[in-house]
């Protein structure tokens, strides 16, 4: 894919994540939250979660079902240990990625771990098209090393989870909704800068979680701090990112986009459908134990 952008989007709306409790007590920033799942289709919630302490996160979140969706979760440090109702588990370690898909419907468990004093990541819901909601259910961890890395001409590490960039493809592709999941990091300079070509109409938006970032140039020029959301606007073909001068530290961002489903989307916690009959046939099929 052609990187050089020419019309950099702007940015249409910056989001302060909401601090609150999931699981069994476990504190996160909820960034993409339920107001903006149709703005931001076919993603449907980003968490956060970064602690020191491990009485924020140490009780994880235990058994507890998904249906009608993928779940990706991103380690930046720290381990997740996981196990579901079909006989998979396994360690997801400092760095790595699970990409799962619930499909028609698994109940899994995720219990977090600290390394070196720090558990940090964020997980990421990709609704699915209502002809692979009641797919067979897939999981796969994908370990730091394994992650496609490239490192630009101007010094930006990219770390490329899903999509392609640069024209390195990642770790994960999908047909119809075509994410692309790239974890940038900056150095201190504010020279550099980053260009990603977006194909018309896929929605997206940037991460921030180190440092300052400036999303576009010139007068359209937004800066967003650590710990925001920046929803970016659909005109333009692609995106440039660099850090923001007087940044606090060398940033890091999420750069996420995808090609919207446009299909309804009805949502009861942990299940995501299209109507209303499907949540309630899910709800039945999970409490008559037909999730495994």
């Amino acid at each position: 894919m052609n990187t050089t952008v020419q019309q950099p989007r702007r940015v249409e709306r910056v989001v302060t994540g909401q601090a609150t409790q999931d699981g069994a007590g476990v504190k996160l920033t909820r960034l993409l939250t339920q107001d903006l799942q149709q703005r931001l289709d076919p993603f449907l919630m980003l968490d956060n979660f970064a602690s020191d302490d491990p009485d924020d996160y140490g009780a994880g979140f235990p058994d507890h079902p998904h249906r009608g969706f993928e779940t990706v979760t991103y380690m930046i440090s720290g381990r997740m240990r996981h196990r579901d109702s079909r006989g998979h588990e396994g360690l997801l370690q400092n760095g790595g990625v699970q990409w799962m898909t619930a499909g028609r419907g698994l109940v899994h468990s995720e219990m977090p771990e600290q390394e070196a004093g720090v558990m940090e990541g964020f997980q990421l819901w990709l609704n699915l098209p209502a002809r692979d909601k009641m797919r067979e259910p897939w999981y796969r961890d994908i370990q730091g090393a394994e992650i496609p890395e490239l490192r630009t001409p101007e010094g930006v590490t990219v770390r490329v989870i899903a999509g392609e960039s640069q024209g390195v493809r990642g770790s994960v592709q999908r047909e119809v909704t075509e994410p692309l999941y790239l974890d940038l990091q900056f150095g201190a300079d504010p020279a550099q800068r980053f260009e990603q070509a977006l194909p018309a109409g896929h929605n997206a938006f940037v991460c921030v979680y180190r440092g300052s970032v400036q999303v576009g140039e010139g007068e359209r020029a937004t800066v967003v701090a650590a710990g925001r959301l920046a929803v970016l606007a659909n005109e333009g073909d692609g995106v440039l990112l660099q850090p923001a001068v007087g940044s606090s530290e060398p940033p890091r961002a999420l750069l996420i986009a995808g090609r919207p489903l446009r299909e309804p989307i009805a949502q009861y916690g942990p299940f995501v459908m299209n109507t209303r009959e499907q949540l309630v046939e899910a709800v039945e099929d999970f409490n008559r134990g037909r999730f495994g």
